[in-house]
């Protein structure tokens, strides 16, 4: 088995080498790993640092413009080539090492997917944006109403489930509402689903925060989409 952590990033000069150190650090017992890095058409000095540093990852897809996460995570999961899928954000609001708790989930119980919950949180977890919490905990109200599941933090970053109940190619989303997108398609496919405590160091949005309000619509749509179509 093997986790393939795809790593979209815009603009993350500050952050990216130590997650990408973090990363290359785990010691996982059943799984192999592979690292890919979507650099979107960032304009600071990110292309340059991952080029000095290519011992730290495996595959580097490089956009000359802005395309949008949603698809830099299509790109990463086009050349991924891991029985399960791990998104991993380009900051250091998540830390990786809760990750060791995901391999143990899915050998034990063989599970289909994984959500890391902010909100049932390991250690520790930073006060961030009221209205961002308010926002989630709507978004995973009516989540878990339409799909009967029992999630706390349903736009948790750190999802991850067997690449075999995506087929990426479909995917139609390019922006945030992508996660949603990719929710709903694995929940529907998959049986067996999880959620593990993670710790959280969110960011502000002067510390780099990229989503905002409006982003909350399209990702309910997506929902309501992915349900009834």
């Amino acid at each position: 088995m093997k986790f393939s952590f795809i790593i979209p990033i815009y603009n993350e000069e500050k952050t990216i080498l130590q997650i990408l150190k973090k990363l290359n650090s785990l010691k996982f017992k059943h799984f192999t790993k592979e690292i890919i890095v979507i650099n979107d058409g960032s304009t600071d000095g990110t292309l340059e640092i991952l080029k000095n540093n290519n011992q730290y990852y495996d595959i580097i897809v490089s956009n000359i413009s802005n395309k949008g996460k949603g698809f830099a995570v299509k790109e990463g999961l086009n050349k991924s080539t891991g029985t399960h899928i791990v998104f991993q954000d380009g900051d250091l609001e998540y830390e990786p090492s809760d990750l060791l708790k995901f391999e143990d989930v899915f050998i034990n119980f063989d599970a289909d997917g994984i959500i890391g919950s902010r909100f049932k949180f390991d250690k520790y977890t930073r006060s961030h944006n009221f209205y961002n919490r308010i926002g989630n905990l709507i978004l995973t109200f009516f989540f878990n109403i339409l799909y009967n599941t029992t999630f706390t933090d349903i736009y948790s970053c750190y999802f991850s489930f067997k690449k075999n109940l995506l087929d990426y190619e479909s995917l139609k989303q390019t922006g945030f509402s992508q996660h949603a997108e990719i929710l709903t398609k694995v929940i529907n496919l998959g049986k067996k689903f999880y959620e593990v405590p993670i710790n959280y160091n969110g960011r502000n949005f002067s510390e780099g925060k990229k989503i905002r309000f409006y982003h909350f619509f399209p990702v309910l749509i997506q929902f309501f989409v992915g349900k009834f179509r």
